[in-house]
């Protein structure tokens, strides 16, 4: 009897693996086995939608209750994996049951990243990774008058712009000097920057954090410079960790993530790994890419599904991300490398503009404010490599699909 495929991680990645798994004609036994309590759901509305009270709790969630017992998913949540024996293909969970599989997907996600510093224990500050982390949030916020925000990256942003809808005086921190560092360009870093200045946040950058205070409850921010700022909570985004811990125990390869090819397999014919603790080869880049984003944790669900099912297609897509803040929507195809040349289109002080960036005449990314035309035509552009000119590029009046 064939023992099927098991599922570590009941995140998005995990969730629509199964989902993909059984469209693909996979019959065999299916099992999700995650250590959050909740059936498989969504992250980004968690720092969005869901947070400023816009979305009913509900509705993050993949499919409905029932969508997985009528499709024959066995959900065991609520419990950790803690090792995997590759020899005998099976794993260890911690309440003392072992499982078989046949074929093993990890998807086991990314924790965010904490501040080894005073007081990072404190109630009253907050990480936004789980439903539970939102309504924690919500529920501070709700009698909260100013709220602190440690790291300028994008959750970071998004939970400042809830924020301040909301009524709260709202501070952002970064230790770098400039906000989105790692995940954005510095024209659309000083964009956002203006933007939540605009909505009376205070930005500071170039502020590295040197405690937390407070007595039995957190109530100021303590810097390495020796100034104080008093709070009422604190949400810290710092990036995020993969979890690479069982993949490294059980001797796969590890550098950045899980190592894969193509197919999202590992060294281990049967083991595959997707979402965002997979490191995989970019034919576009020529480099391995790991990425956090919802489409890249649905398209490898999908590649090591088809794979499992006997139907090998190799992953190679243009990735994408967004971030709502405010009434500024941005969307970005690709990724953006070291030494690109850039060119803006658009005029970003009317709020609807493109940054482009371009390798040897060939566009690798293309960041959207509010233009969702140049990011459409941009996903395609990357994928065939076609060499742009960088004056008519600049040229907003020429439309990108015109490139193609």
């Amino acid at each position: 009897m064939t023992r099927g495929t098991i599922i570590i991680g009941a995140g998005h990645a995990g969730g629509e693996a199964a989902i993909q798994l059984r469209k693909a004609g996979y019959e065999a036994p299916i099992t999700i086995i995650g250590e959050e309590r909740h059936a498989p759901y969504e992250r980004p509305p968690l720092s969005k939608d869901l947070l400023a009270g816009d979305m009913a709790p509900e509705r993050v969630f993949l499919r409905p209750g029932d969508f997985w017992t009528g499709h024959d998913i066995n959900l065991k949540l609520g419990v950790k994996v803690t090792a995997i024996d590759r020899a005998a293909g099976q794993v260890a969970l911690a309440d003392g049951e072992t499982a078989g599989y046949d074929a093993l997907i990890l998807a086991t996600g990314a924790r965010p990243r904490r501040l080894p510093i005073a007081g990072a224990e404190l109630p009253g500050l907050h990480v936004v990774r789980t439903i539970e982390d939102t309504e924690g949030l919500q529920e501070d916020m709700a009698s909260a008058r100013r709220l602190a925000l440690v790291g300028g990256g994008y959750i970071g942003l998004e939970a400042a712009a809830v924020a301040r809808k909301k009524g709260l005086e709202v501070s952002v921190f970064e230790a770098g000097d400039r906000l989105l560092a790692r995940s954005g360009s510095p024209e659309i870093a000083a964009y956002y920057k203006h933007l939540h200045e605009s909505r009376g946040v205070s930005v500071h950058v170039s502020q590295s954090i040197a405690a937390f205070e407070g007595d039995g409850r957190i109530c100021a921010i303590r810097m390495t410079d020796g100034t104080r700022h008093e709070t009422d909570i604190v949400v810290v985004g710092v990036g995020v960790v993969p979890n690479i811990e069982l993949a490294q125990a059980a001797g796969l390869e590890v550098a950045n993530g899980i190592v894969v090819d193509e197919y999202c397999r590992t060294a281990d014919a049967a083991i595959y790994a997707i979402g965002d603790v997979a490191a995989h080869p970019s034919a576009i880049y020529g480099q391995m890419l790991r990425l956090e984003s919802v489409h890249n944790a649905m398209a490898q669900a999908r590649i090591a599904a088809l794979a499992i099912a006997g139907r090998p297609e190799p992953y190679n897509e243009v990735p994408w991300f967004w971030s709502n803040q405010y009434d500024a929507r941005l969307q970005i195809a690709g990724v953006r490398l070291e030494g690109d040349e850039t060119v803006v289109r658009g005029d970003m002080a009317g709020g609807s503009f493109s940054v482009a960036h371009l390798r040897g005449g060939r566009l690798t990314a293309l960041e959207a404010v509010n233009n969702p035309r140049d990011f459409m035509a941009a996903k395609r552009l990357i994928a065939a490599g076609t060499a742009l000119d960088p004056k008519r590029l600049a040229d907003a009046t020429v439309p990108l699909k015109d490139f193609l």
